[in-house]
């Protein structure tokens, strides 16, 4: 059956192509979308790139001839700006206030009335990042979905980075003998699960005793190896759980370029980044520099209208960034913090605004809170990733402040699937809080 799929703002300024995802399909775009999007075309943000790229976009193909009355998409489906939305008289009887929302709501009822008295049996659906505008077309019976275009499935974003393997006491045995075990010599207790480079593999007593040890897996999947780096102490701090060790192991290993890591407040993520980035920068000079970034989200993204210069600003948004390196330097107070990194001139915090368009070679590059980030933005850091340089994406996906993303469509979630196979990326989820344990009670309850 065919279907009429009315486009949201929301969904054009998440991704651009989106037109192009709903195969032999017609796509209607309201003209209140037009105009939306045409308000965002001045911002020096990610909406305000997407709002232009939509707008060339279209202007490619009003070539093909109007676009109120129809063209065809590549030779699927067809595209419509669509200008007719009387049925907001009718929508007012339920939402009074008249507003672009309601305008594209509107269309979308009036396209369902229209196809009904025709008898055309074409179904409606608007499509929305906005869970509001959702709701509200629900309760017109108006079919409606997310844009699920770039969702991870659940398989995929159920990756943590590492599995729990039952063998029997004598395979962990030949482990630490050997400190090298062949995937094949444990391969049957596997029961057909995917193994990937440089994942970390729990083998646990197949008798349930305390035996266990743990191994990360070579880049070509044969074989899985002892820890080299991440049951030592750096700058005073040793991986005190399980998941803190295979994260220090994949932050300490040069050959592993990207390392993801996910987790709740408390896991141990940033403080773990910022000693391997302390470590490898100023101890091992591997690294001219440590670059420490995040996103802004409250304020769209720029750090205005905070009183001070532009590092007064950052400081507000970056503090659990200062709070970690105070606990690593042994610093009291903010002004000896930032003496002893301008003294140690290896140590750069920026806002990411200030990231995109720089070139950033054979640098330790931190980004902290990820998960806020599109697979837009995330793309645009990575590919300006020099030759030499190591980033780190963490955040916890259960904490989005990003109105149209969520713990399944978001950059970091992205990036995690897309890499998870790649010889140069490891990722690890956290689940222990080791902040305290009133912290530990608090994620658990709360």
């Amino acid at each position: 059956m065919t279907k009429t799929f009315v486009l949201d703002t929301s969904v054009l300024l998440h991704d651009p192509k989106s037109i192009y995802s709903f195969g032999d399909d017609n796509v209607v775009i309201p003209a209140v979308v037009i105009e939306e999007i045409d308000k965002k075309k001045n911002l020096q943000d990610i909406i305000g790139r997407n709002a232009r790229e939509v707008a060339r976009e279209l202007d490619k193909l009003k070539h093909q001839g109007g676009l109120s009355n129809g063209i065809s998409l590549k030779g699927r489906g067809s595209l419509r700006v669509e200008l007719n939305h009387r049925s907001l008289e009718t929508l007012s009887e339920y939402f009074n206030e008249i507003n672009n929302d309601n305008r594209i709501l509107a269309v979308a009822l009036n396209l369902q009335l229209k196809n009904n008295s025709n008898k055309k049996s074409i179904d409606v659906v608007l499509v929305s990042k906005d869970v509001i505008m959702r709701i509200k077309a629900d309760s017109l019976n108006i079919s409606s979905q997310d844009y699920i275009q770039d969702r991870n499935d659940a398989i995929s974003f159920g990756y943590e980075g590492y599995k729990d393997i039952l063998v029997p006491s004598d395979i962990i045995d030949q482990f630490y003998q050997d400190k090298i075990l062949p995937i094949d010599a444990f391969k049957v207790y596997l029961d057909s699960a995917t193994i990937y480079p440089n994942e970390f593999l729990h083998l646990k007593d197949l008798c349930g005793t305390s035996k266990s040890a743990i191994g990360k897996v070579d880049i070509k999947v044969t074989k899985i190896e002892v820890l080299h780096y991440g049951e030592e102490v750096y700058w005073g701090i040793k991986g005190k759980n399980l998941e803190q060790r295979m994260a220090l192991e994949a932050l300490m290993d040069d050959k592993i370029r990207l390392v993801t890591l996910t987790g709740r407040a408390g896991t141990g993520k940033t403080l773990l980044s910022l000693v391997a980035g302390l470590y490898k920068t100023n101890d091992k000079k591997l690294y001219n520099k440590l670059i420490i970034t995040k996103p802004i989200i409250p304020v769209g993204r720029d750090i205005g209208y905070l009183p001070g210069d532009k590092n007064e600003k950052l400081r507000y948004w970056v503090q659990p960034i200062y709070d970690n390196l105070e606990f690593i330097l042994g610093t009291k107070t903010i002004n000896k913090l930032e003496d002893t990194l301008v003294g140690m001139n290896r140590i750069e915090i920026e806002a990411l605004t200030y990231i995109r368009g720089r070139s950033i070679p054979n640098q330790f590059m931190i980004i902290d809170e990820a998960q806020n980030l599109t697979r837009h933005e995330v793309k645009t850091i990575v590919t300006r990733v020099g030759e030499g340089t190591k980033i780190i994406l963490m955040g916890d996906t259960e904490q989005i402040d990003h109105p149209y993303l969520d713990a399944i469509c978001n950059g970091l979630t992205y990036t995690i699937d897309k890499f998870k196979e790649q010889e140069i990326s490891a990722h690890i989820n956290f689940k222990k809080v080791e902040r305290s344990s009133l912290a530990q009670l608090a994620a658990e309850l709360l």
